[in-house]
């Protein structure tokens, strides 16, 4: 019927009985455009109408079906109606838009229940994102989600990394509470990205995802058993270890606070050898005519170990002289036949043997002598007699001698010079007396004494005597003599071919910095210095400078303890930077092994030496970086630096640098062989350069690495396969030994031994020789001698590399390999912790930084650190290679470094990435 008309009060129906609703309809939600039907089914009914928000539903609206209920016999009437998204648009009223059944039976009506009838939506927007948290190992995680508005209202389900959370199968674990996720006790295996999933009839939305980062704290692992006392006997010192690994740092995890090595002392007892007590009196005489006499092993008796005395501890002897009675008859009365005959044979033949052992010792005296007339000196060598350590003398040379320098010139007999000792010398004017063939062919006027044995022992403590006056035609004065007219004539192509070499006194370079930073370099020597950019502030300007100490060094050893590097002051000391410079300092030590305890020293104002800190020891105020050949430190204010090394076992070893010069001497005929043994550091042999070049020396063999041992043998030096008709030796001078402790000591002064060679004829030009320098029972090194005296013909072997020297002060971008931009991009991208690890310490890792990371997470940009100390291990290199590998393997990025062009690179930076491998 219409709106207006009223439907009939009653129906004809089954008597007795009020209709009764099978189905009510529904609760119903629109979506879209799509319509909704609501149904109803009752019985016994002989109508049914739905009434929607109080007004009856058109008849023809409705659509009707009916049937019979079998086991009552009752009518069944069902009714559905279509309910469009327009209809319940235009409705507005105070609630929700409603319908109702209405079912008729002649006994009255019967209702439904209201269905409601919404549009259901969802919108796009969460009203909370979950947050992404860092959180310790078994703490608590609450990631909260409130999703988005809708009708219904939406359910929530949590993914991680894509994958459903199912909260009864992980007790761990709860999304119960208000669309929340709750973690109460945190693992590893939690961290991840989280996703708040919301769900209705409508749509499906998602929210941002949270990143979870669970991380651990460093922890010590039990300290290891304190080690064996390092030195058998005396005072010395144990150590024990810990390592950060229980549990080790992961997930941006701070590191162990602490001391990762002990150290105590430790007294350990020296073994005492035994000693004789003296003889006692000698017993009375016994019936066999002797007596006794005893000692024993007392004086101090063997501890701890020590031997015992050698020798016998009881002497006998006859006590009659002789005159012992036998067979009743003093012995002198005794004379047998065969004891005076034995007794004439033994005289005659032992005065037969002193006749012909002084015929043949003057003999070979006689032919030893004519053989040294021909250097120019007689020799009187008592050592070929007694084989001690004596003396022999070098006379003057015979007037009208070819070899004499100035025949003219009369003897100043008040010139003499003595040398005691050694031949390997260390004093710089020892070095030019004897590099000056002095030794061997002295000057008219000059009388030499020389302490020797045939095979030359080097003493340390002994030292070169030299007293007299100068002559005028002798020594000229001044340090830089002359080696006569002669000589300086030969030494003037030598000086040519060292002239491109830096002298002593350009030990120092200076360099004027910014903000943009830099680095300096002091050539040849290995020492540099990189100021990052930033370390200065902006506006501001710096003269910094840095020098090697060439004198005596004033770092004094304690005990054991050995200087290994050069003394590198960097300056000026009143500086302030605000980023850690790199200061690289070269060192002699092989650090391979396990065998060194090295320590970085620093010179106080006083002029004392502390330790800043031991290589091995963690520290946050300074970082120390070891290479097999140099030593990179990270340092926050200026001063003067130093390595030492205490050697922990015999073991230890050091490397040398051996290398052999030689020149024509003040005799055409001689040419001397110069050996030299120094660090294995470019400023030592740099010294040994500028040492030559005023000697006007040449290198005729490319220098060799000798690992030298601190196992307390000495070092031999010898000169081997001199060919036999062409050169011949100087006598005393083919094989020199020098004591361990000069050598393991060289860096006080360069080691060297000289050795003369004399040519039979002025034709030979060619000289073939081996030098052997090895360590008794240690490792040794052949240098190969193949060299043309004569200056047109000899081959100049180079000492440095060019590029070293070129620029020794390079300011702004262009002293840094990796670009300004593409350090801003590497430190933005590796200092912001990642939940898979692949952060600064993955960065630091992947260079080869293992240890002390502590000090880097105490900086404000651990990334940038690390950059500036690959900037200063990789100065040489050509090119990126490196960090680029290490970039790629990490893979933090999806992209190379170089398909990157966006705005943070300009376009003089891109090409150099893509020219360098970056």
């Amino acid at each position: 019927t219409d709106s207006g008309e009223v439907l009939p009060d009653s129906i004809p129906s089954a008597p007795g009985t009020l209709p009764h609703f099978i189905e009510e309809p529904d609760d119903a939600y629109i979506i879209k455009s799509n319509p909704i039907a609501l149904r109803c089914k009752a019985r016994p009914a002989m109508q049914i109408f739905f009434k929607c928000n109080g007004e009856w539903v058109h008849q023809n609206e409705h659509v009707s079906e009916e049937s019979l209920d079998e086991s009552s016999g009752l009518k069944v009437r069902e009714v559905f109606i279509n309910i469009t998204r327009q209809q319940v648009e235009d409705f507005h009223g105070p609630e929700d838009y409603w319908c109702q059944c209405v079912a008729w039976s002649h006994l009255g009506t019967s209702k439904s229940r209201k269905a409601s009838v919404r549009i259901a939506y969802l919108r796009k927007n969460f009203e909370q994102d979950p947050q992404g948290r860092e959180v310790p190992i078994e703490g608590m995680i609450v990631l909260h989600c409130r999703p988005p508005e809708g009708v219904p209202a939406a359910e929530v389900e949590w993914l991680k990394n894509e994958e459903p959370i199912d909260s009864e199968q992980d007790e761990h674990i709860d999304t119960r509470a208000d669309h929340n996720l709750i973690i109460r006790q945190a693992r590893l295996s939690d961290s991840g990205n989280y996703t708040c999933m919301a769900a209705n009839i409508v749509a499906k939305r998602r929210s941002l995802s949270a990143t979870v980062v669970v991380y651990v704290n460093g922890g010590w692992s039990s300290w290891t058993e304190w080690s064996a006392c390092n030195v058998p006997c005396g005072r010395g010192w144990q150590k024990r270890s810990r390592t950060c690994t229980n549990p080790a740092p992961l997930n941006g995890g701070a590191f162990c606070e602490g001391m990762s090595v002990q150290k105590i002392t430790c007294t350990a007892l020296c073994p005492v050898d035994g000693s004789w007590e003296v003889w006692s009196e000698w017993s009375v005489c016994s019936p066999e005519c002797e007596h006794l006499r005893i000692r024993e092993c007392t004086a101090p008796a063997p501890r701890n170990g020590g031997k015992f005395c050698e020798g016998l501890s009881q002497e006998s002897e006859n006590c009659t002289d002789g005159l012992c009675i036998l067979d009743k008859k003093p012995l002198h009365e005794i004379k047998p036949q065969s004891i005076e005959n034995a007794s004439d044979i033994a005289l005659y033949s032992g005065l037969g043997a002193a006749v012909v052992a002084v015929a043949v010792l003057v003999i070979g005296i006689t032919l030893y002598r004519r053989s040294q007339s021909d250097y120019g000196v007689d020799v009187i060598d008592s050592s070929a007699l007694t084989g001690g350590f004596q003396t022999f003398n070098f006379k003057t040379v015979r007037q009208g001698n070819s070899l004499l320098l100035n025949p003219s010139m009369q003897p100043d007999l008040t010139v003499s010079r003595t040398y005691s000792g050694p031949i390997c010398l260390q004093d710089p004017l020892d070095k030019e007396l004897m590099t000056e063939s002095s030794l061997f062919n002295p000057l008219s006027d000059i009388k030499v004494k020389v302490q020797s044995s045939f095979m030359v022992s080097l003493g340390v403590s002994e030292r070169a005597e030299y007293h007299g006056k100068n002559h005028s035609g002798t020594f000229p004065h001044g340090n830089n003599r002359s080696f006569t007219t002669v000589h300086a004539r030969n030494k003037t192509p030598y000086i040519q071919n060292l002239s491109s070499l830096p002298t002593r006194t350009e030990l120092r370079t200076t360099g004027v910095f910014g903000h943009l930073g830099g680095r300096l370099v002091m050539p040849n020597t290995g020492v540099s210095l990189l100021i990052p950019h930033g370390a200065i502030p902006e506006e501001n300007s710096w003269e910094i400078y840095m020098s090697i100490n060439q004198g005596e060094p004033s770092l004094q050893s304690d005990g054991s303890e050995v200087l290994l590097s050069p003394e590198v002051t960097c300056g000026p000391p009143d500086m302030i930077v605000t980023t850690p410079f790199a200061l690289t300092i070269p060192h002699c030590a092989d650090v391979s092994s396990e065998h060194w305890n090295i320590h970085l020293k620093k010179r106080t104002q006083q002029g004392k030496w502390e330790e800043v800190m031991s290589v091995e020891d963690e520290s946050t105020s300074c970082y120390c970086l070891l290479d097999p050949f140099a030593c990179h430190v990270l340092l926050d204010s200026f001063g003067t630096y130093a390595l030492t090394g205490e050697p922990i076992t015999d073991c230890a070893v050091k490397q040398l640098k051996v290398a052999v010069f030689g020149c024509m001497s003040c005799n055409s005929l001689d040419y001397n062989l110069r050996v030299y043994c120094v660090d294995n550091t470019p400023w030592a042999f740099q010294e040994v350069v500028s040492d030559e070049r005023h000697q006007g020396g040449q290198l005729l063999e490319e220098p060799k690495l000798l690992h030298f041992k601190g196992n307390t043998f000495s070092l031999q030096i010898s000169v081997l396969d001199i060919p036999p008709f062409l050169w011949r030796i100087k006598p005393f001078t083919a094989c020199q030994e020098v004591p361990f402790s000069r050598v393991w000591c060289s860096n006080r002064q360069p080691l060297h031994c000289a050795f003369s060679l004399e040519r039979y004829t002025p034709t030979t030009t060619q000289l073939s020789c081996k030098i052997c320098i090895r360590q008794l029972k240690g490792h040794e090194q052949i240098l190969q001698v193949q060299t043309s005296i004569l200056e047109s013909e000899r081959e100049t072997i180079t000492f440095f590399a060019q590029e070293d020297s070129t620029f020794p002060a390079q300011t702004g971008p262009k002293a840094f390999k990796i670009p300004y931009s593409i350090r801003q991009r590497i430190c933005a991208t590796f200092d912001t912790p990642n939940a898979k690890g692949k952060d600064w310490q993955m960065l630091a890792q992947k260079n080869s930084i293992n240890r002390n990371l502590s000090y880097f997470a105490t900086q404000s940009s651990p990334s940038a650190v690390i950059l500036n100390l690959w900037e200063a291990r990789h100065q040489h290199d050509g090119d990126l290679d490196s960090l680029a590998c290490a970039l790629e393997e990490i893979g933090r990025t999806h992209t190379k470094l170089s398909n990157i062009t966006d705005s943070q690179l300009d376009e003089a930076d891109f090409t150099y990435s893509r020219q360098n491998g970056l």
